[in-house]
């Protein structure tokens, strides 16, 4: 059977065990959320060896070059020896500078890194907590704009980050991991095309950050912004998006309670061809755009999407 190392430790693994399996059988402490490869919270680096991967694209060339790997898409081989992300040694230093309660279930996070981030709306970054817990959220500043990088944290359903989140204080520390694409994003290109940016729950981050950029650049098309949420209450950004729509004739805003989904989905017509769709949210919800903006005639190839996954 392969051997497994990390540090002074030594695992017997049956070949072509996941290689996160491994490690969280052999008690090491590797944070994980989605196993898809998506939010990259199991990254550990190859020290010898190498591992089946399963998912070589999920993870930039530079990164692999580097031997990081997503422990959650490889399998163990032949011997192999490996090191976990270590946030203290491999993450970048970022402190709390601002923080309140939108809503009240979602908490506004504000940070201030140890060094600029070069990052574009829709884009988003793993946050370490001191207790070395790990998750993704997306971005919902501007570069440029935004003089620190915001996030909407979900604390509607319980969680070990969010759990924690809800203590954090202004000035306590956080490590931040690697920035990642995402789909969703704004193009110059775009600039005379309508826009729809549909969002469920804090999904409305990243869009929110897109939307300014849009309106930065001086979009021309019509954008239309949907946010879909429990109950109306959980409008987090309502006055910002009305102010914002108030400000500039070709937005329009809708915000919509989950029960009046299915009634607001029915009534959508394409009024353009050249419309483009960025969604965000949950995996149920999304689908749901999707399916419906199919049905209404717009091609899938104009839809860009980006999923909150649930924590496997």
């Amino acid at each position: 059977m392969p051997e497994l190392r990390v540090g002074d430790l030594q695992l017997q693994v049956v070949q072509q065990t996941n290689l996160l399996d491994a490690l969280l059988g052999g008690g090491v402490a590797v944070p994980y959320s989605c196993r898809a490869g998506s939010c990259h919270a199991c990254l550990v680096r190859c020290v010898a060896g190498e591992p089946l991967d399963r998912q070589p694209e999920a993870l930039a060339a530079d990164k692999r070059a580097e031997g990081w790997r997503l422990a959650c898409q490889c399998q163990v081989i032949d011997d192999l020896q490996v090191e976990p992300f270590d946030p203290q040694r491999d993450g970048l230093a970022a402190r709390v500078v601002a923080l309140d309660w939108p809503s009240p279930q979602v908490l506004r996070l504000r940070l201030q890194p140890a060094r600029s981030l070069r990052y574009r709306p829709g884009q988003h970054l793993l946050l370490w907590n001191e207790q070395g817990v790990a998750r993704p959220y997306s971005l919902a500043s501007v570069p440029g704009e935004d003089d620190c990088l915001e996030f909407h944290i979900d604390c509607r359903l319980p969680g070990a980050f969010c759990d924690a989140a809800r203590h954090l204080q202004v000035g306590d520390a956080l490590r931040l991991g690697e920035l990642r694409g995402g789909a969703l994003h704004y193009d110059v290109d775009w600039q005379t095309r309508p826009l729809w940016l549909m969002a469920a729950g804090t999904g409305l981050a990243p869009l929110y950050g897109v939307l300014r950029e849009a309106l930065r650049q001086e979009h021309q098309g019509a954008i239309r912004l949907l946010h879909v949420a429990h109950e109306s209450a959980e409008h987090y950004l309502a006055s910002e998006l009305q102010a914002l729509a108030a400000q500039h004739a070709n937005l329009q805003v809708e915000l919509i309670t989950a029960a009046q989904l299915p009634a607001a989905l029915a009534e959508l017509r394409l009024v353009s061809r050249q419309t483009l769709a960025l969604l965000c949210g949950r995996p149920s919800t999304v689908d749901s755009f999707a399916r419906r903006l199919y049905m209404a005639g717009l091609p899938r190839s104009q839809m860009l999407a980006d999923v909150f996954l649930p924590r496997a």
